[in-house]
């Protein structure tokens, strides 16, 4: 420790190595993002199928992340224990996914390509929620703008590399892009080659390159720095949740739950009510219906546990601390769902809204539609330069504007984007769209972590981290159940409209920037007492 206890200054290289492995995780991301909607429909899934594929990613999201913060948190194990408490699950996330990119694009059938899908996005976020956690342990509040900055730009290089790939596979190299019925193409299978090597070498680096402090180191810097706010050494303990509370919560979402899937069925039966006339209520909503009563059932289970005296269990911390958030988070929280409902808009329906919509070739099986889908992949690689840009920029910026507000004119600037698609018909000059998509884009995965990281315990990082994951997660969620339904009812199929709709979303987010507090008034509870059974 330095002087006073208080966690030291990291130099440019130090945050460059501890930030590289984001690289070889966004390689991942966005070779994911950017072609399994054309996996799927190569493999003869239906547009207005897409988005209910697409649930197993952040299903698998909801699920790992706290799971993977919590069991972070403890860990302290490896070689002579020194290998850290977030590397190991860096190196064996990033083994995983890079088994799961080599085999997704040679899927058989479309029930393979989905399973690839699960177990892939699986293995990222068992690489990439310790990362977060990493930036917080590591950094001084002082420097971690600058870190998640640093993650940014590599989000955003990593994004330019697998967004390329497919192009310059075919452009380039001489690959062919188009494949008989059913088969994926050569460009997207060498890209997927390329991109699992990339991602293991470069999660590689930073694991055996950075250091990480023992629980002892952190425990001293974290009351280095409370004692440097005027708060007390020990926070005062709060009132969890009763049982009694959570059996309340439980019959609520429950209820709700069923009452939704009760409406799909009825919607869905012969006695359907007139005044839905036209209207297409998908079976995809069931989805929605399990989830809203699947929280329910957490609850549930919650008050049991409660109740047994059993409060000491990972699912009752994850749970606990859920319902425990600083008031910092529950407002980034609102403004992390428009903002990834609107992204996974774009990474659901970017591909056909490109094909359909500006180059007039709807249809899967055409040299149209795979020129369409590598043009949708270059501007990715467009859109992720300029994040990449927009994030070293943020290192200067935010040390001279509030980072809310940069953050509301970032997001506004990604709604005008979104809204320019419509606008634009020539996709030669979509590159101006995403200025806008990018600069949010940068902002989205970088400020509102620094925000976040100022006002949690250094013990709990990764779990609020995981926690955090969970507003990302269900927004996505949504949009898998309940795009499908818009795009079809409102707009006639036409996936173009999801970019209107995240141009809506993006707004809603940057309004929602404006009533966070950004500072270290709330650092929540350490030391919570269960309330009354």
């Amino acid at each position: 420790m330095t002087q006073a206890g208080r966690k030291p200054a990291l130099n440019p290289a130090q945050i460059w190595n501890m930030s590289f492995g984001f690289l070889g995780i966004q390689i991942g991301f966005d070779l994911q993002n950017g072609n399994v909607s054309r996996i799927f429909q190569t493999l003869g899934a239906e547009v207005g199928d897409l988005a209910i594929l697409w649930i197993a990613a952040p299903m698998t999201g909801l699920i790992v992340q706290p799971i993977i913060g919590h069991l972070s948190d403890k860990t302290w194990v490896g070689f002579g224990g020194q290998f850290g408490r977030r590397r190991p699950y860096f190196l064996a996330g990033a083994l995983l996914a890079t088994f799961a990119l080599f085999v997704m694009p040679n899927s058989p059938a479309l029930w393979v390509a989905a399973g690839m899908l699960w177990i892939m996005d699986a293995s990222l976020n068992i690489t990439m929620e310790p990362f977060r956690a990493f930036v917080g342990d590591n950094l001084p509040d002082r420097q971690r703008t600058v870190g998640y900055a640093m993650q940014s730009f590599f989000i955003g290089v990593g994004a330019v590399v697998a967004g390329a790939l497919p192009w310059v596979m075919t452009n380039w190299l001489g690959l062919s892009n188009v494949a008989p019925a059913g088969e994926i193409p050569q460009t997207v299978q060498w890209a997927f080659y390329i991109g699992g090597a990339a991602l293991l070498a470069a999660v590689a680096w930073t694991v055996f390159t950075t250091r990480e402090y023992s629980p002892e180191q952190m425990a001293g810097f974290e009351a280095a720095r409370r004692r440097e706010l005027g708060l007390e050494t020990a926070a005062p303990s709060a009132t969890l949740r009763s049982a009694a509370q959570f059996r309340k919560g439980a019959i609520i979402w429950i209820i709700a739950g069923a009452g939704v899937a009760g409406f799909v069925a009825l919607a869905r039966s012969g006695a359907r009510p007139a005044f839905l006339g036209g209207i297409d209520i998908a079976q995809e909503l069931y989805v929605l219906a399990a989830l809203i009563a699947g929280f329910g059932v957490v609850q549930l289970v919650a008050s049991v546990l409660r109740s047994g005296g059993r409060n000491n269990s990972g699912f009752m911390e994850v749970v606990s601390d859920l319902f425990a958030m600083p008031k910092t988070m529950q407002q980034l929280a609102v403004v992390q769902f428009f903002s990834w409902f609107a992204m996974f808009a774009m990474w659901i329906y970017g591909t056909p809204a490109v094909a359909e919509y500006h180059f007039a070739a709807p249809d899967p099986a055409t040299r149209g539609y795979q020129d369409a889908a590598d043009w949708w992949s270059l501007l990715g690689s467009v859109r992720n330069g300029l994040a990449a840009a927009a994030a070293l920029g943020f290192i200067w910026i935010a040390a001279r504007i509030d980072r809310r507000r940069l953050h509301a004119i970032n997001l506004l600037l990604g709604a005008a984007g979104f809204a320019a698609m419509l606008l634009i018909r020539d996709p030669t000059l979509l590159w101006v769209a995403m200025i806008g998509v990018g600069i949010a884009w940068a902002s989205i995965v970088s400020l509102p972590y620094a925000i976040l990281a100022g006002c949690v315990p250094a013990e709990k990082m990764g779990i609020y981290m995981g926690v955090f994951n969970i507003f990302i997660v269900v927004p996505q969620l949504l949009a898998a159940t309940v795009l499908g339904f818009l795009v079809t009812n409102l707009f006639g199929g036409e996936p173009i409209y999801a970019m209107v709709i995240a141009a809506v979303s993006f707004a809603l987010a940057a309004i929602a920037t404006l009533f966070v507090t950004d500072g270290e008034a709330a650092v929540p509870l350490q030391t919570p007492q269960i309330g009354e059974a």
